[in-house]
């Protein structure tokens, strides 16, 4: 009996994409002397400034004691601060300071072309598709 090659799985592909991405992310941002993860808060961030420890590492999809490594490591190079949250006084809110938002704007072109060499080989249809799905795959599972 012959075997035939089965396609691999989508998970399989996905994390494929996910390791290439995160391979170019990380040659990208050495430089700056920041990890992929930390780019990732840093976005997290700008998007939706002062969130709690809790919120940052589930939107940057990271445990909390992760999170708790990426934001001082973050802090300690002044691209983000942590202040009290005038509402529970109890909690810590972290921001995005200046040079958080220098060092984002830098890179803001190379992670653009990054994404564009990724979808090269679609139309912008295939583009608008393809976000749709992983957004609607991610829905399923959350």
């Amino acid at each position: 009996m012959v075997a035939t090659k089965t396609s691999p799985s989508l998970l399989y592909m996905i994390k494929q994409v996910e390791l290439v991405v995160r391979s170019h992310l990380d040659d990208l941002l050495r430089p700056s002397g920041i990890t992929a993860l930390q780019y990732t808060s840093l976005t997290v961030l700008e998007r939706h400034d002062g969130l709690s420890a809790a919120q940052l590492a589930r939107d940057s999809f990271v445990t909390a004691q992760s999170v708790a490594d990426v934001v001082r490591a973050l802090e300690s190079r002044g691209l983000v601060r942590r202040e009290r949250n005038p509402r529970n006084r109890r909690e810590l809110l972290i921001l995005l300071t200046e040079s958080g938002r220098d060092l984002l704007a830098r890179h803001a072109e190379p992670v653009r072309d990054l994404e564009e060499r990724m979808v090269s080989n679609l139309t912008a249809h295939q583009t608008d598709q393809f976000r749709l799905a992983l957004s609607k795959a991610w829905h399923a599972l959350s």
